[in-house]
């Protein structure tokens, strides 16, 4: 059922498309979190270290391919506003031929190059081969999991943000099925656990698929919908592109922080590996808003009801509010305990350099719900560049705080690097998007919406 967010309470609209996303999102970290639970106890250390040591690797050419997707969820979800149904459909095949072809150009050198990349970060030499083995693996599965991406952005354009939950739980249990049996039976190793990550994510994206084309006439495309034209492929671009830049120009600014960790050997890590599962965990409600405010301010601004846009984004900011202090209280009350989800036998050094990072980043929760918040709002508003420099402005700011600090302070520079990264973007963010509202209110001063 699709969900007109241009209608009705703009709070409501907001918690209850919010609600399946979020749930989305913890299942999404399942794919990640089961492969590292199950690597870490099966294993051992060295393997998780391997693990983790990907994760900005990953998110810069993955976040780069999920941006293109969301922007593309964007654009239909300004078609779906304005009731343009001719030019929705036209937008859903253009997103298909689109995803095939940046699947294509991502997969060859990313997959050719993927140990050259793991080596410029410094990853330690015993865990460079297993880092190796799962990140080709994730790579080659790019298609899978862009679709997947498109598929849910699509259905949430249009208001359905509880099919691709559905989806989503499904190839999560399959995704822990097939963990066990090609790590613990088959024995594939860390290659075993990317492997269950890519099939369970394209069942997920062949389930929102069939589902999509057979429950939604307004998405039913026929050939003459198939076809590249200029406007439609820069109007598609013009958001895909800058969401895409903003996560992987945030991801090398990730890469650079975990340049620095790996400096500190396998252990820390190891640490550090669990603490930011801990924190991906903790801060799920965030992207959840990021995502419900960009289609509610994609569709109103396709219907030009500005002054749903003022009122849901003031609803917005209260929100952040909550979901920081519950994100803190998390990473300091439950840190520990989930840590261990994570590591067979954790020593007393893992708890404590995971702890550490962990209480350092619990003060600056806020300023993170604030960049997903305006960040993704300036993308529904077709406001893509700043979104997009603050990207450029979290990579600056955590190369001055590692290469000011690492040497004097060692691990400090890692617990801080991330925290004043955010309170600077949000700041950027928040400033951004009060200049927009200001000019919007000035422009549309005489406008009943």
């Amino acid at each position: 059922m699709t969900k007109d967010m241009t209608m009705g309470s703009p709070l409501r609209m907001i918690l209850l498309f919010s609600v399946p996303v979020l749930l989305g999102n913890i299942f999404q970290q399942f794919y990640n979190m089961v492969d590292t639970i199950i690597v870490g106890q099966y294993l051992g250390e060295d393997a998780l270290a391997a693990v983790g040591s990907t994760g900005c690797l990953m998110f810069l050419v993955l976040g780069f391919a999920n941006g293109i997707a969301q922007g593309f969820g964007v654009m239909v979800s300004h078609a779906f506003g304005a009731k343009d149904f001719k030019l929705l459909k036209h937008y859903v095949a253009l997103s298909l031929i689109l995803t095939a072809i940046v699947s294509l150009i991502l997969t060859i050198p990313t997959v050719a190059a993927s140990r050259q990349f793991l080596i410029l970060m410094k990853t330690p030499d015993n865990i460079l081969g297993l880092a190796d083995s799962y990140i080709k693996v994730i790579f080659a599965g790019i298609l899978l999991t862009m679709s997947y991406n498109v598929a849910s952005g699509i259905l949430r354009g249009i208001g359905d943000s509880k099919t691709p939950l559905y989806f989503l739980i499904l190839s999560s249990f399959l995704n822990i099925v097939l963990d066990l049996f090609l790590i613990v039976v088959v024995k594939l190793g860390t290659a075993g656990a990317a492997y269950a990550t890519i099939i369970a994510q394209g069942v997920s994206a062949l389930l929102c698929f069939i589902y999509m084309f057979r429950k939604f006439d307004i998405l039913k495309t026929s050939r003459e919908d198939y076809y590249l034209d200029g406007y439609g492929v820069f109007n598609m671009l013009s958001i895909g592109i800058p969401m895409a830049l903003n996560y992987s120009i945030t991801a090398i600014g990730t890469m650079i922080l975990q340049g620095a960790v790996n400096i500190f050997g396998s252990s820390v890590v190891a640490a550090f590996t669990a603490a930011s599962k801990v924190e991906n965990l903790s801060t799920q409600t965030m992207p959840t808003l990021g995502t419900a405010i960009a289609t509610y301010c994609g569709q109103n601004l396709g219907a030009g009801k500005y002054k749903r846009i003022y009122e849901g984004m003031r609803k917005g900011f209260f929100i952040c509010i909550f979901i920081s202090l519950a994100a803190s209280a998390i990473c300091v009350f439950g840190g520990r305990f989930i840590v261990s989800w994570f590591v067979s036998n954790p020593s007393e050094e893992i708890f404590d350099y995971a702890m550490q990072y962990l209480n350092t980043i619990s003060f600056f929760m806020l300023p993170l719900a604030w960049i997903f918040l305006y960040r993704n709002a300036l993308q529904g508003l077709n406001r893509g560049l700043v979104p997009m420099l603050s990207g450029v402005v979290e990579m600056v700011c955590r190369i001055i705080v590692i290469a000011v600090t690492l040497n004097p302070f060692g691990y400090w520079a890692v617990r801080l690097a991330s925290p004043i990264t955010w309170l600077i973007t949000g700041i950027l963010l928040i400033v951004t998007y009060f200049i927009w509202e200001k000019q919007s209110r000035k422009k549309h001063a005489g406008s009943q919406d």
